[in-house]
């Protein structure tokens, strides 16, 4: 139930081209099943700005560079698709996204099955974009640094919706996710930081779906 509206426009209502170039996703589970090379894989987000008959141009071939480059995947170019580990293919998706050029990116768990290193690559490229980006995270403290706002889910309803520091508190913490928290000031990154404690929070907490 409810809608979705991207830009104040109804999303089902729009055109599939428009938004196609409007809208990218990244989901959690998008298989290995593509018999084709990473830059070809990469270059299935220029579709939706061409026509039915058109090739990639020079710009396509540098967007598409680019997005390898983002994600820190262009030596993978060559690469079969599908013999790539799970956090290559992830990082090869969320470079379709990039090349895709959209004005909203919405990603599911984006760092899942990366190392740190290439989560905080991916996470700080995706801060850089000149697009909305609405991500699912349960890493509090990546979420903390990178995000603008941040919106908490319990039992599919949201519980807090604003700033890093107006949402992460410890009572949130232990009402929503059950668990006992100190949240301070990072010295090095000024953003709160969750250090969680030994035992539990008291009983009746739920824990929550995506924060």
């Amino acid at each position: 139930s409810g809608r979705v509206r991207v830009d104040g426009a109804d999303a089902w209502s729009l055109p599939v081209r428009r938004l196609a170039r409007t809208v990218a996703a990244v989901v959690q589970d998008a298989g290995a099943d593509f018999d084709l090379a990473v830059r070809e894989v990469v270059a299935m987000g220029r579709t939706p700005h061409k026509r039915l008959l058109d090739g990639d141009t020079a710009e396509d071939a540098a967007l598409i560079g680019d997005a390898l480059t983002a994600v820190g995947a262009r030596h993978l170019a060559d690469r079969p698709f599908d013999r790539l580990s799970g956090g290559e293919r992830q990082r090869v998706l969320i470079a379709r996204a990039l090349a895709q050029r959209p004005a909203l990116l919405v990603l599911d768990e984006p760092t899942n099955h990366l190392d740190i290193r290439h989560q905080l690559d991916i996470l700080g490229a995706l801060r850089r974009l000149p697009a909305t980006v609405l991500l699912a995270l349960h890493d509090l403290n990546l979420a903390a640094y990178y995000c603008d706002r941040l919106h908490v889910l319990c039992d599919g309803e949201v519980v807090a919706s604003g700033t890093p520091a107006e949402v992460l508190t410890p009572g949130l913490l232990a009402e929503v996710y059950g668990v006992a928290a100190d949240v301070g000031v990072h010295p090095g990154t000024g953003a709160p930081h969750v250090t969680f404690l030994p035992g539990r929070a008291p009983s009746g907490a739920n824990a929550p779906e995506r924060a």
